[in-house]
């Protein structure tokens, strides 16, 4: 069996998942299921205690994948989207939950088009908050290369400097917090970092994610790269809305935690809201 990193585990559980142990936390409770997932290199800490706002009416599931956080760190090849895919519809059977509103993060959101996607008995709503694009990441740009010289290389401080200095939000951080959060960064598996990247690129389901039904809110950030490609895939979603936060970089709950769970309450409360279902909307209306 793998082991699991240094960090504790509270005040979640570990449970074995495909045969990964996997740490998870659940509110429990008879509500509406909310499962959150964070993204590439992340963990539970991604979503800066926004999940826990919403356990007096829902049921909160948060967990980590394999190779990230309290949970194990496989010396494998298993670190695929297929796989984090697989693992999180294990973690439902595990659970007893039969369907749930997905929220995930970065590649997190890439899993969750799959999930809604391949399992769609199982999504009944989709949050997708910065979302790689439907048809993947770029191959290896200078600035990817220059992350692997950096992660591989151990080089702590230089990641704390650009980090720092390239927050959108200066003013919300502070240099420690930055470095608590390289630290993370550096104890992901090397097999999360180096193949989960390559699984990422290889991901491409932009041809299919017109046959998504689900109710998607797309949340992203203007200061964020993948804005571009967010607002590209949010066009394509037949049964969508959308939010973008000014002057928000790619950690959405992380920067703007507050102002994220307004929204997240918001949409789980009306739903998806455009003019096409304000439309239905005065039809119904006369109808009756």
């Amino acid at each position: 069996m793998a082991t699991s990193s240094d960090e504790t585990t509270e005040p979640g559980e570990m449970t074995t998942i495909n045969g990964v142990d996997l740490w998870y936390s659940d509110s429990g409770g008879g509500g509406p299921v909310l499962l959150f997932h964070h993204g590439y290199t992340g963990n539970k800490l991604s979503w800066a205690g926004v999940p826990e706002r919403f356990t007096a009416d829902h049921r909160v599931v948060v967990m980590e994948a394999r190779g990230v956080g309290a949970s194990a760190r496989p010396d494998d090849d298993s670190y695929t989207m297929a796989q984090f895919v697989a693992d999180i519809i294990a973690m439902l059977d595990h659970l007893g939950i039969d369907t749930c509103t997905y929220i995930g993060h970065s590649m997190g959101g890439g899993i969750g088009y799959l999930l809604a996607l391949d399992h769609a008995d199982r999504i009944d709503r989709l949050v997708l908050v910065a979302p790689i694009s439907s048809g993947g990441i770029t191959s290896h740009p200078p600035s990817r290369e220059h992350a692997e010289k950096l992660w591989h290389g151990r080089d702590a401080d230089r990641m704390v400097f650009e980090r720092f200095h390239g927050l959108a939000r200066p003013e919300l951080s502070t240099e420690a917090d930055v470095r608590a959060n390289v630290d993370r960064l550096l104890e992901v598996a090397p097999g999360h970092f180096d193949q989960a990247w390559t699984s990422m690129e290889e991901f491409d389901v932009c041809n299919r994610i017109g046959d998504l039904t689900q109710p998607t809110l797309m949340v992203a950030g203007t200061a964020d790269g993948l804005l571009q490609a967010n607002l590209t895939d949010f066009l394509l979603l037949p049964n969508a809305s959308l939010h973008v936060f000014h002057r928000v970089g790619h950690s959405i709950a992380m920067d703007v935690p507050d102002e994220f769970a307004t929204v997240l309450a918001d949409f789980f409360e009306h739903g998806v809201v455009t003019q096409s279902t304000l439309m239905g909307r005065i039809k119904a209306a006369d109808a009756s």
